[in-house]
């Protein structure tokens, strides 16, 4: 079945943690959808250039994916009489709702992400809630929903630290990960990447370093984007 894995408390965004299938947060659909649609642009803007017929593109970025996806929930076929019929709203959809709420997330201070899966396929989309619309399509004589459509949007979401260790980037006007190597200490590695010792606060800042000094071999540092002027230094 589908299932939407919820970012657990405790977690964060370079190590992200999720409950199991059998977590309370865990929303398992009643229903599998007949159908996923999943989108993606790219910016491509036109660059002004005489004397052509078809302006030259230049590749600027791209924009995150999005999966569109409809879940179907029921608690009215079930062999309770009417009146004791569950709600939907309180078993299902409110749980959908939440993942758009940052309360009860944890110190995050934001929506939790989600790892949607599909028997072996495993997980097959990872992002965050940006839109759902939830329709309620049968209601019992207590007023109680008991038939709803959810037509939800998730936007993906990979952290920083992940994205950039699938790039092959040497420019110093770009981030990229460095991994420390032994005898490196900040000022070594600034100095390398932007042929200025002295940047070595910069990187501190962007990981969260208080202690320059406390480096380890093997230790992922992301090396945020730089305009300086070099000084011979080399990359890595």
């Amino acid at each position: 079945m589908l299932t939407i894995l919820v970012e657990a408390q405790g977690s964060t965004d370079n190590n992200l943690r999720f409950g199991g299938p059998t977590s309370a947060s865990t929303i398992v659909a009643m229903f599998n959808p007949n159908r996923l649609t999943v989108s993606r642009s790219v910016s491509w803007p036109n660059q002004n250039a005489a004397k052509r017929d078809t302006p030259e593109s230049q590749f600027i970025g791209g924009e995150p994916a999005t999966l569109s996806v409809d879940l179907f929930f029921d608690t009215y076929d079930t062999d309770e009489e009417q009146a004791d019929k569950k709600s939907v709203k309180k078993l299902y959809t409110d749980k959908l709702l939440h993942l758009t709420t940052v309360e009860q997330h944890g110190d995050k201070h934001r929506p939790p992400v989600c790892r949607l899966t599909w028997g072996a396929q495993g997980m097959f989309f990872q992002g965050v809630l940006q839109q759902i619309e939830t329709q309620f399509t049968m209601f019992v004589e207590n007023g109680f929903p008991v038939r709803a459509t959810n037509r939800c949007t998730f936007k993906q979401w990979v952290s920083t630290m992940t994205d950039l260790e699938k790039q092959n980037l040497m420019s110093s006007d770009v981030a990229k990960v460095w991994i420390v190597k032994r005898g490196q200490t900040l000022a070594s590695i600034a100095a390398q990447e932007y042929g200025d010792p002295r940047q070595w606060q910069f990187i501190a800042e962007a990981n969260g370093i208080d202690n320059p000094l406390a480096l380890s071999p093997g230790m992922s540092l992301m090396l945020p984007a730089r305009q300086v002027a070099w000084s011979g230094g080399t990359g890595p």
